[in-house]
């Protein structure tokens, strides 16, 4: 029999176990799990508890101060205006060693509205791979299918695993146009290093959603022609606002087909009289920006200079990875949800745990009442699971404090 104990625990603790019954019942954990003594705190709390997976924590140094204020009120087709978009597609290329011959854009809506703006445009023409395990892929998949109706017109052939795994890519055919996204945000699966499944004489087009993979990943451009990622990912920008890059024969193909029957809205445009709209990838934008957010993206681009460029954000999101593979080689009650180590991400971690539905849910609430590690609850639509965000703007000794507490957590929830 279990008797209710006063033990010294902190403030946020005590607050999480006030009402019992009614936060038992909302866990679905036994009433009598919550009246055990607290164990005392494992150590130093992370000095910023932001693990989120989208928006992502701001990069380090960040302060709303250190934006620049005068385009703030300007119009964005103003000369000043069109200067900051246009560094901003600069410096993104010149970060991200895009090849001069691509095309860089902003376009409406974050990574969806540029993903849909690719497959609205230029799908249809030949047959399509759809390649997807987990949920954002599956969504492109419903999308070609559904929406717009692509096996009326062409075959669609779908190439899908279960969450943790990779669909077999080298069945996909070179000859057809193949969708995949590079980092499964929602599986914390990545595809191949290098990806060499995607074959360099291919005569269709590979359009690849990449928005928790750029700037963490190394993005082997000469295989892909389309990309999209959005700014709110791996350099914690903010939201609605994505970035289009279009390889030449991404081009070629807007200037050389248009689908039947395919009304498109004004935000997905982008051609003129039977050419691709140039002025869109110069800084003059589809439609009204957000200049604070267009600021913010700017300081982020430089936070990234300063720390080495893409290898350098690269090396402190492997940095985050090794220091959780340390601590699930050590702990047996915790694993990755990927299966293969080559393909696990280094962004988007995400783990199973030796604990019912019901208990990672109260695992996660306790970490959040502790304010230890906010929003690591896995992605509601895949397994039972947590995910914990590494991208380069957390920083790695916040990763490390947080460890120890993933354990306390446990055994507390464990008892």
């Amino acid at each position: 029999m279990f008797r209710l104990i006063a033990p010294t625990r902190s403030a946020a603790t005590a607050a999480f176990l006030s009402n019992t019954s009614s936060r038992a019942s909302l866990h679905g954990i036994n009433a009598l799990v919550l009246t055990r003594r607290m164990s005392a705190a494992p150590g130093p709390k992370p000095a910023n508890p932001e693990f989120s997976s989208g928006p992502c924590k701001k990069h380090p140094g960040f302060s709303l101060a250190n934006l620049p204020a005068s385009s703030l009120g300007r119009s964005h087709r103003s000369k000043l205006g069109k200067e900051r978009l246009a560094l901003a597609i600069s410096e993104t290329k010149r970060l991200l060693k895009i090849p001069e011959d691509y095309l860089v854009g902003i376009v409406p809506a974050s990574d969806t509205g540029a993903y849909e703006m690719a497959m609205w445009n230029m799908l249809g023409q030949r047959d399509i791979d759809i390649c997807h395990w987990e949920s954002f892929g599956k969504g492109w998949f419903a999308d070609a299918v559904t929406h717009l109706k692509l096996r009326d017109s062409v075959d669609v052939k779908e190439h899908t695993a279960a969450y943790g795994e990779l669909p077999d890519l080298t069945q996909t055919s070179p000859d057809r146009d193949i969708l995949f996204t590079f980092n499964g945000t929602t599986s914390g699966v990545r595809v191949p290093h290098g990806c060499d499944w995607i074959a360099d004489d291919r005569t269709g087009l590979t359009l690849c959603d990449a928005t928790s993979a750029v700037f963490a990943m190394e993005m082997p451009w000469e295989k892909l022609d389309v990309v999209t990622y959005s700014w709110q990912k791996v350099l914690g920008g903010e939201g609605a606002h994505g970035m289009l890059i279009l390889s030449p024969r991404a081009v070629e193909r807007l200037e050389t087909f248009v689908p039947e029957n395919r009304p498109l809205p004004k935000i997905f445009r982008m051609t003129k009289k039977g050419k691709v709209d140039t002025s869109i990838f110069k800084g003059s934008t589809i439609n009204t920006p957000s200049m604070m957010a267009v600021e913010d993206y700017i300081d982020a681009l430089q936070w990234c200079d300063s720390v080495g460029g893409v290898d350098g954000l690269i090396k402190i999101s492997n940095n985050n990875l090794a220091v959780i593979e340390k601590f699930v080689q050590e702990n047996e009650w915790i694993d990755f949800l990927a299966k293969d180590p080559a393909t696990r991400s280094n962004t988007s971690v995400c783990c199973t745990l030796d604990l019912s539905p019901e208990q990672i849910k109260a695992f996660v609430a306790l970490l959040e009442k502790e304010n230890v590690a906010l929003d690591i609850g896995g992605y509601r639509d895949a397994p039972p699971s947590i995910r914990i965000w590494c991208g380069a703007t957390v920083e790695t000794a916040d990763v490390e404090a947080l460890m120890p507490w993933l354990k306390w957590a446990y055994e507390e929830v464990k008892k």
